[in-house]
């Protein structure tokens, strides 16, 4: 934790934390043998607790107390360092003797000190990015702002709010704006007749009661994998916590179990820290509504809840408790598989000559107007979560308080009365389980949906003179708004879009002009963004992949302003990182698509191999994508398709992906009943259903040789796979 001295804004104060600091910690840290023992009331948990951090916070301020130090700014070129500054001294020294003496020899020195001079800078501006790269490279973000900011392209992100509000003026506004959303719910609420006690009754042996507590090694592993990000009003760094593990473990094991054996959560795991984050870097920082608060907090509190969160998902998945069209925050489900059964659905329907409609819902702060009553009631009634772990949830949610810190300046704290924690690692799967009746709603007319945390989407298809169709998607939109509203959810109808897809016939134009729903004034656009990719009338995904080119294409001149400086390695890296992570992204659904806008990526691939490589602008590509063993745009697609068609067939994807695909089984005996082939569904249409996941997994499943298909492992198919795809490619 670090403190800005007012007066002196050029000081600050900050620990030094060294090789050394762990074994002078652990050396002056009291004797902890009497917090091993399990606590057996909430009082002493707390105590036990708050005496932990207090004595790791005075060790720390032992072994590294806070010291006032001069802040120095950045130095433009971190990479100038004492040689090259001899070096720049020796040949500054070498001319000025030329130019006094005229001499040949001074001449001559000049010229060779300055040649050493620019190859020493150069191997030393490559070293800094090396190591920089090299640390950073799983940190996206950090590379974007150092990329942008060395090519001087960096956009104001606003982070440098200290001059503009105040950390009290943030609370204030985050506390107001949740506050007026539920106002504005209320008022909507007395002609709403919709009760949100749905109560789905469980026997007791499918209840879930009270949480098992971990050993050791769970608890290691656990706190390893986690990321040291550190909470402002943690005792210690996670990264030095994580150091001293072995040496700590026993009393941090006491502090998890008691608190899963008792259903009780400390009171210091329930303060968070805010840190308001700009929405979009070109927004005006001067204007609050363009911030979102970002909650931080105790990593501590973080572990128990990851443990809180595997045990309460494996009860999740044993009794087939979520919904199945949920692909949020679960194992095997991520905005992919999503996009590949809503394309596909749309895209069989546009097969048969239907128009559909895809209508995106939009929530106002969602997460943050969940009501805690209506929250725990889903938990008992609708889970079957009791007992002690029922009680946990209930102290987890309840007494729980924020404040904001911005430039080290602290706000009032402020009690959190609705929604789940943000930031924490509970959040997202309890806003799931409070969304869970959703699904039996849209049931009731017969309209598909999918859901990705609080974006949900619905669609329905209808033969062209036959749109009255539509008019139950409507009647679901107002039977869910009404449910939204009794739930403190706000629907925003001035972000939910509709997308109508289907031939352009004159049903379809007109369909266009007359669509309300509820009274919503609901925009229809020619395109939409959906999960971050861009969906048009006929699915052809033209302005996505422009998209992607566009975007690419400028952080691929950047970085070709950076490649002088950088190693092979390093730019390969800031590729991967910038460009290809863009190219592969959501590219299962690109299969089929023509071969004019796969050029167009291919272009793009080809500019990166380009630059990493330094190749001509005329020479043959080819050889180059090979040397890099870089598989083409088609083939990626191609290996991204059957890649999630070998997860679908073994357990590793979502259920509404393998029901997709079916096993090939002849009525009779043949030679081809065991050769593990699937059923090519029949389609009317190769420009639609073509395109369709069910139809190309499998025919590109069927073309694959036999001990490719055969892997035992993922990694192993993985490797296989593209193997064989790279021999298709270049040979």
């Amino acid at each position: 934790m670090t403190k800005t001295v007012n007066s002196t804004p050029y000081y600050k104060y900050g620990r030094t934390i060294t090789s050394t600091t762990k074994d002078c910690f652990l050396s002056n840290l009291p004797d902890l043998s009497e917090f091993l023992s399990m606590s057996n009331s909430s009082e002493k948990l707390d105590d036990v607790t708050e005496t932990i951090d207090s004595l790791f916070s005075r060790t720390l301020d032992t072994v590294a107390p806070l010291r006032l130090r001069k802040i120095k700014e950045n130095s433009p070129t971190p990479w100038y360092n004492e040689h090259t500054r001899a070096l720049k001294r020796a040949a500054r020294k070498m001319e000025r003797s030329w130019r006094k003496t005229k001499l040949e020899v001074f001449r001559t020195a000049w010229r060779e000190c300055t040649l050493s001079y620019r190859k020493a800078l150069k191997s030393a501006r490559s070293d800094y990015f090396s190591t920089l790269l090299e640390e950073n490279k799983h940190n996206p973000r950090y590379l974007f702002n150092t990329v942008a900011k060395l090519t001087k392209n960096k956009e104001p992100t606003g982070t440098d709010y200290a001059h503009q509000h105040s950390s009290n003026d943030f609370m204030n506004y985050f506390t107001s704006k949740i506050d007026t959303i539920r106002d504005k719910i209320v008022t909507m609420q007395p002609s709403i007749t919709v009760s949100h006690q749905i109560v789905r009754y469980r026997s007791p042996g499918e209840q879930f009661n009270s949480f098992s507590t971990i050993g050791q090694e769970e608890l290691y592993k656990l706190v390893k994998s986690s990321k040291p990000t550190t909470f402002m009003l943690d005792p210690i760094p996670s990264r030095l916590l994580k150091e001293m593990l072995p040496d700590l473990i026993d009393p941090l094991l006491n502090i998890i179990n008691s608190s899963l054996s008792l259903g009780y959560v400390p009171k210091t795991f329930k303060l968070a820290a805010i840190k308001p984050l700009i929405k979009k870097p070109q927004l005006d920082p001067n204007e609050l509504t363009n911030y979102r608060p970002i909650s931080n907090l105790p990593f501590l509190s973080k572990i128990l809840e990851k443990v809180v969160s595997s045990q309460l998902s494996s009860f999740l998945q044993k009794y087939d408790i979520c919904e199945d069209f949920q692909s949020g925050f679960r194992p095997y489900h991520n905005t992919e598989t999503a996009l590949i059964r809503v394309t596909n659905d749309l895209l069989l329907s546009s097969d048969r000559g239907c128009i559909s409609l895809l209508v995106l819902l939009d929530l106002s702060a969602a997460f943050d107007t969940v009501d805690h009553n209506i929250l725990l009631n889903r938990l008992e009634n609708y889970v079957g979560i009791s007992g002690s772990a029922l009680a946990w949830f209930k102290l987890y949610l309840s007494d729980r308080h924020q404040f904001v810190a911005v430039n080290d300046e602290v706000s009032y704290r402020s009690q959190v009365q609705y929604g789940v924690p943000q930031g924490s690692v509970l959040g997202p799967l309890l806003f799931t389980l409070y969304m869970l009746p959703l699904g039996d709603i849209i049931r009731k007319y017969g309209v598909s949906f999918h859901c990705y945390a609080d974006d949900t989407q619905l669609y329905i298809s209808s033969r062209p003179g036959e749109t009255y169709q539509f008019e139950k998607l409507m009647d679901c939109v107002v039977e869910l708004k009404n449910w939204m509203t009794s739930n403190f959810l706000l629907l925003n109808s001035e972000k939910t879009e509709v997308l109508v897809i289907g031939p352009k016939t004159s049903a379809c134009n007109n369909l266009k002009h007359c669509l309300i729903l509820d009274g919503c004034s609901v925009n229809s656009s020619s395109s939409v963004r959906n999960l971050g990719v861009l969906f048009d009338g006929n699915l052809s995904f033209e302005n996505h992949i422009s998209s992607i080119c566009k975007t690419a294409f400028f952080h691929l001149k950047n970085i070709s302003k950076l490649r002088p400086m950088l190693s092979m390695s390093n730019a390969e890296t800031l590729i991967h990182a910038f460009m290809t992570s863009r190219l592969d992204y959501c590219n299962a659904l690109l299969g089929g698509c023509s071969a004019r806008l796969i050029n167009k990526l291919q272009l793009v691939q080809n500019a990166a191999a380009r630059v990493l490589t330094r190749t001509k602008k005329y020479d043959h590509i080819s050889p180059v994508l090979s040397t890099l063993h870089w598989l083409p745009i088609k083939h990626r697609i191609d290996f991204k398709i059957l890649l999630i068609t070998y997860k679908a067939l073994n357990g590793l994807a979502p259920q509404y992906l393998s029901e997709l695909l079916s096993h090939y089984s002849p009525s009779r005996p043949l030679r081809s009943q065991n050769s593990g082939n699937l059923i090519i569904q029949r389609i009317s249409k190769s420009t639609a259903g073509g395109r369709s996941f069910s139809y190309l997994a499998p025919k590109l499943w069927n073309n694959l040789p036999y001990n490719v298909r055969d892997a035992d492992t993922l990694c192993q198919f993985k490797s296989r796979l593209k193997t064989h795809l790279f021999n298709l490619a270049y040979t």
